[in-house]
């Protein structure tokens, strides 16, 4: 197996990848106008390069609700005034993004069960169970540039990270190196920031970058094909591992609730 171009090609990704999350982070408006606009690119994708209902509901359920989070950071950097503005800088409007975090873990979680990866299918849903509540644990940042702030711990994000990474694994032997990029990237940034909260932001801007890329022109299995990598023991291992890794979890987050420490734990503030 010829490891060179990933050596090359990884890293590269990985590297542009990180400056796509600081890019859309900083350029807030421009950032709702780039994903807005990318739904011209919707011919490319039914040329070939999306198919089956899993690719479209994904791609779908990854970019609408990029471009909403969008116009909710101008909503509230801005104070936008309107009947609109008003509704996306709302709260409770904080639930829709709750909704679509849990929506695309759970048609993960489906695929994964369709593919026998049970115990992995298991993590996923445990992750489901684990996602911080809205709004309570989750905001838009009065300060910076309105951020999209979801109180995930660095736990939780670590164990999303190795749950997603083992599915598309099973699922896409072909695009694991890349898809690993994107998780890597994801869970670096936050890392480097010394802010788990940001775990969400990075993801949404890696996931829809990658997935635009692939829908308008899938140069992955030329540059980075990974299907050389697949073994059907280290799967069946992986998604044991994180079943294991995410049950402890589950009773610290339960038992966080449970106890009312759940502001000052999930949002690491420390008690006064």
């Amino acid at each position: 197996m010829n490891v060179w171009p990933h050596v090359i090609s990884m890293p590269l990704y990985l590297g542009l990848l990180l400056g796509i999350v600081v890019f859309f982070r900083k350029h807030y408006k421009l950032s709702a106008y780039f994903w807005l606009a990318s739904l011209l690119t919707i011919p490319l994708w039914m040329m070939g390069n999306v198919d089956g209902w899993f690719r479209w509901a994904k791609i779908v359920s990854v970019i609408i609700p990029t471009i909403i989070v969008g116009f909710s950071r101008i909503a509230i950097y801005e104070n936008k005034q309107g009947r609109i503005w008003d509704f996306l800088k709302r709260d409770e409007f904080l639930w829709f993004f709750y909704g679509i975090l849990f929506l695309n873990i759970a048609e993960a979680t489906i695929k994964d069960a369709t593919l026998g990866n049970y115990f992995n299918a298991a993590c996923g849903f445990l992750l489901c169970v684990t996602i911080p509540f809205a709004p309570t644990f989750w905001r838009f940042a009065k300060e910076g540039y309105a951020d999209l702030v979801a109180y995930t711990t660095g736990s939780w994000n670590f164990i999303y990270t190795t749950w997603n990474a083992c599915f598309v694994y099973a699922e896409s032997p072909t695009y694991f190196a890349s898809s690993l990029c994107i998780l890597i990237a994801a869970e670096l940034y936050p890392v480097l920031k010394g802010r788990p909260e940001l775990y969400i932001t990075a993801r949404i801007y890696t996931l829809a970058a990658h997935l635009l890329i692939r829908a308008c022109y899938d140069v992955f299995p030329t540059v980075m094909n990974s299907s050389t990598w697949f073994n059907p023991e280290v799967l069946r291992t992986w998604g044991m591992i994180n079943f294991v890794i995410i049950v402890p979890y589950v009773f610290w987050h339960m038992w966080q609730l449970h106890n009312n420490k759940a502001t000052l734990s999930f949002k690491r503030v420390k008690a006064s």
